[in-house]
This record gives structure tokens, C-alpha cells and sequence, in this order.
């Protein structure tokens, strides 16, 4: 049986063959190094909430490109694929909107899986329902939408995806040593709320969030983990969108049931260059570092998933230092707090290779139905009776599409106030 390092030298003779030098793109390196200080000397010098919308435009305007069209009527803006205008303009007619404020009682949430690709239809929800940017991961995925079962309309999306490898409270917390938790694979039996983003009115009406952060820990959830990856799922982590920066220090994790604080990550928000110069850096790597983008990008380990995690930071920074970027540019401060929820009693014993997975003790139900009832409540209840009270009671949508013909300054204008809601 050949070795992990046979294993992989031997994709990457494979690779080598069927990708030559010969075609490669070419990248000058100091054009690539002028457009990379050009795009961080630009967002270094945003606040984080700035940014932040910054990044959602960016995304948007890449992912959905405009075209100027002549018509009858004069020129007008319109998106260049039709079948993306129509997934668009299907997806926002299809959100819960309550009648009465008390509907939400009638709710009965149910999850559902995408297999395969990315499909389009979560990936436009998600890239409008949130401020925040709609980044894919590479590695472990399962992306759900949450629907109301009753009138099969879209609550909210989730993703749980590959854990984050190092979160110093969370691992001191459990008792995790660097090699158990990597070495060993134990890493594999959690994983994070990558995404978790109620649509609205529910999400400000309601308290959403905290609804899909419970739906996170479902049986659906776990039952999928094991069916795809063969782990057993223990535990899930997530981390707060502004941490200890927010006002009050508050996100929609603090007080959740089932979840609990371990602390505030120690290491800071990297700043990114927009898409097509990621992409530069991808291929000047290529280039230049052949076996580097190989083993980040191409390479495969024995359960045929990638060999090497966090390929895009793993370039971008490797970029940074090999072009002499100054780290001013490439860093700011900026702690998200981080959140953990054992979903047996001896999850930290599992997790430490103290005990098998025929020893583990449930914590809690996790059944969709007790979880959506703890939702309504604990949470969902009180808040919608202190709007009514208010007379704060929203009805929209908060469907951001029209960041597809906004320039920046109108953006910033009609969206900065309502980053990460």
C-alpha cells in the first residue's frame, strides 16, 4: 500500500503530464503586486461594517453581471443571464410572510439538502438575504434551505461545513490536542454553521437567526453528517458576524439554548482583493509555485477530498509574503466571538479519544419539532409581543437583488445602516 507521500507524489506526476508549463497563463508579477496594494490600500481603509457591504457588492456585481440594452424605451440596465433573473425574481416571491403577527406559531420547519453542486437556487438566497458575503468552502458541505412545511415557503438557508481547525477557547474548552484533533481526524466529528441566515421579516420579527442556529443541531443535520462522511457529528461550532465590536457585545448566539460562549477568536479579519485579482494571484502561483498551487488546489487525500484546507487564504497569504505586501494592508483587528454546542454529554471525552462512539449520551432532544418549539417559546413569542407593543412590527422583505444595478455610493447609502441584520 503506497504511503500518503507515494500517494500524492504520484497524483502529482500524474498532474504534472496532463498540465504543462506550456499552459499556464502568464501574470506579470508586478502588475499583480500594483493591483493588489491597489485593492487593500482601498478596503484597509473601510471599518469593518463598511466592508463588509463593500465585499456583498463586489459579490454581487461579479456574480451577476449588468449589460446596457438598447430598447424601444431607451437604454436600459438589464442582467446579462436570463436564467439568473429568473431564479432571482422565483426566490423572492417564495418567502414566509406572515398574514398576523402570531403566525409564526404555525410554522413547521423542515429542512432540505442539496446534493451535488452549489445549486443556484440556494446560492441566490443566500447572496440576497444577508449583508454578509456569500463565501463557498472547500471540503466538507451540506447546504439546506429551511422551509415552512405547511406553505412550502423559504424561512431561511444553512451551511455546515468543515470546522474551523484552531479556535484556542473552543479547543481549550474540549481538552484538544493539536494532534488528536488533526493527526487524528477528530476534527472531523464537528463541524461549523458556516452559514446561518434567516430571511426576513422572521429574522427581525421573530429572532430567525436564533430558529436556524437551533436547526443547526438537528437530527436532519446529523443524520446527513454521518450518511455523507461516515463520522458521527458531536458537536457544531459558529462564530458571531461582529464579536466584541458589535454594541452590548451581543449577537443572536448569546442566551441561545444548546449553545454556549467560549470566547472571542484571537486572530484578526484578513482584508481581500477583489475576485479577478484572487484570481491572479491563483494563477501567478500556478506559475511560479507549481507544486504549492498543486498540493493547495489539486491534490487529494485518501477519502478523495482536498489534501489541503483553506487553499484561498493558504494563497492569498503565501502571495502576500512572497510580493512583499505590507501587513498593514493585509490585516485589521477584529475579534468574532465564537460559539460551541456539545451535542452529547461527552462530546469533550469523545473528542478526546477517551471514549468510543458507542458511549456517547445524548445532551438534548433534536428533533426539528423540539427545537422549532424552543424557538417559538423562548424567543420568537416575547419579541414579536414587544413589537406589537412598539408598533415596530416590520413587513419587509430585506431582499437585496437591487445591488445588481446600485453603484457603490448608492449602496453605501441605502444599505450601510442595516449591515448584518
Amino acid at each position: 500500500m503506497a504511503t500518503p507521500v507515494e500517494f500524492v507524489d504520484k497524483q502529482w506526476s500524474e498532474w504534472q503530464e496532463a498540465n504543462p508549463p506550456s499552459t499556464f497563463n502568464h501574470i506579470d508579477t508586478e502588475e499583480l503586486k500594483t493591483t493588489l496594494i491597489r485593492d487593500l490600500t482601498y478596503a484597509s481603509g473601510m471599518d469593518v461594517k463598511e466592508y463588509t457591504l463593500y465585499q456583498k457588492w463586489c459579490e454581487v456585481k461579479e456574480r451577476y453581471p449588468t449589460q446596457i440594452v438598447n430598447t424601444l424605451w431607451g437604454d436600459e440596465v438589464q442582467m446579462i443571464n436570463p436564467e439568473q433573473k429568473e431564479i432571482v425574481d422565483r426566490v423572492k416571491s417564495n418567502f414566509w410572510m406572515p398574514t398576523e403577527p402570531d403566525d409564526y406559531d404555525k410554522l413547521r420547519p423542515v429542512m432540505e439538502l442539496y446534493n451535488g453542486d452549489l445549486a443556484e437556487t440556494w446560492n441566490a438566497i443566500r447572496t440576497f438575504s444577508s449583508t454578509m458575503k456569500n463565501n463557498s468552502n472547500i471540503g466538507r458541505n451540506l447546504f439546506y434551505t429551511v422551509k415552512d412545511d405547511v406553505t412550502k415557503k423559504y424561512l431561511g438557508v444553512i451551511c455546515i461545513s468543515s470546522d474551523f481547525l484552531d479556535l484556542t477557547p473552543r479547543d481549550n474548552a474540549i481538552g484538544w490536542s493539536r494532534d488528536v484533533k488533526t493527526q487524528q481526524g477528530m476534527i472531523n466529528h464537528t463541524a461549523i454553521g458556516s452559514t446561518i441566515v434567516p430571511l426576513q421579516p422572521l429574522g427581525f420579527n421573530y429572532m430567525g437567526g436564533k430558529l436556524l442556529a437551533l436547526m443547526c443541531l438537528s437530527d436532519t443535520v446529523q443524520r446527513d453528517w454521518k450518511a455523507k462522511y461516515k463520522d458521527v457529528l458531536v458537536g457544531v461550532t459558529t462564530t458571531s458576524l461582529y464579536g466584541n465590536t458589535k454594541s452590548g457585545g451581543l449577537s443572536q448566539y448569546d442566551g441561545l439554548e444548546h449553545w454556549n460562549k467560549m470566547g472571542f477568536s484571537s486572530g484578526s479579519v484578513a482584508f481581500e482583493p477583489k475576485r479577478s485579482t484572487s484570481k491572479m494571484v491563483y494563477e501567478w502561483i500556478k506559475e511560479n509555485h507549481t507544486r504549492k498551487y498543486f498540493e493547495w488546489w489539486e491534490a487529494k487525500n485518501g477519502q478523495g477530498l482536498p489534501l489541503k484546507r483553506d487553499h484561498k487564504n493558504r494563497s492569498l497569504n503565501f502571495a502576500y509574503s512572497k510580493l512583499g505586501i505590507p501587513k498593514e494592508l493585509i490585516r485589521t483587528e477584529h475579534q468574532r466571538g465564537i460559539y460551541f454546542s456539545p451535542l452529547y454529554n461527552n462530546t469533550n471525552e469523545f473528542l478526546r479519544k477517551e471514549i468510543g462512539e458507542s458511549s456517547l449520551i445524548k445532551s438534548f432532544d433534536t428533533s426539528e419539532e423540539c427545537l422549532s418549539n424552543i424557538w417559538k417559546t423562548k424567543y420568537a413569542k416575547g419579541r414579536i409581543s414587544m413589537l406589537k407593543k412598539k408598533k415596530n412590527v416590520s413587513t419587509e422583505s430585506l431582499f437585496y437583488d437591487d445591488l445588481i444595478f446600485l453603484s457603490w455610493e448608492e449602496t453605501k447609502a441605502k444599505y450601510l445602516p442595516q449591515v448584518g441584520r
